[in-house]
């Protein structure tokens, strides 16, 4: 036997249907709300808000929720999706608007590695001008610039907390450590 614990009557679930067909419990307020909002604002003929601090209206940010909603589209349900697409007008952000993911600590030392590496072949040591920054040209033809002073010295500075591997890629590269 099912339970009906939480359940709500047949007559509440009518009555807030009628309020909004749209409604959906499992789906956060907020999302709900925003929907709601905008859609009114849609129905009194304004323009779909699509930048931040475009429109404001109850306490929310309309056109933060449309951008957060065209951005993380494929966090969205099936149902939402076309709730947005079909009666706000609203399509996924294309893949060149979404942000690009941000680069981790490793991808860091790895593209800072390759710029003490391209320096080391060029120069022949690894003794780097502080303010020096150093130039790398990317897979993709574009020109990354790299403050490989800076990065070289912090990196002799901490050398005691170092891992093993990486005090053994910078002295392939030639770091002198004292």
């Amino acid at each position: 036997m099912e339970s009906s614990a939480g359940a709500l009557s047949t007559e509440r679930r009518e009555q807030l249907e009628e309020i909004d067909a749209s409604w959906c419990p499992s789906w956060p307020v907020t999302w709900q709300r925003c929907f709601h909002l905008v859609r009114m604002h849609l129905d009194a003929g304004e323009a779909l808000p699509t930048e931040a601090g475009e429109v404001l209206h109850q306490g929310e940010d309309l056109g933060r929720w449309v951008q957060s909603v065209r951005l993380g589209w494929d966090q969205l349900t099936g149902v939402q999706q076309w709730l947005c697409e079909q009666v706000l007008g609203i399509e996924p952000a294309p893949e060149e608007e979404k942000p690009k993911p941000r680069r981790t600590q490793a991808d860091k030392w790895t593209a800072n590695l390759a710029a003490a590496r391209q320096f080391f072949e060029r120069e022949g040591h690894l003794k780097v001008p502080r303010k020096h920054v150093e130039t790398v040209l990317s897979e993709d033809g574009r020109e990354d610039q790299y403050r490989l002073g800076a990065w070289v010295n912090n990196q002799r500075s901490r050398a005691a907390t170092l891992s093993p591997e990486r005090v053994e890629q910078l002295s392939m590269v030639g770091m002198r450590w004292s």
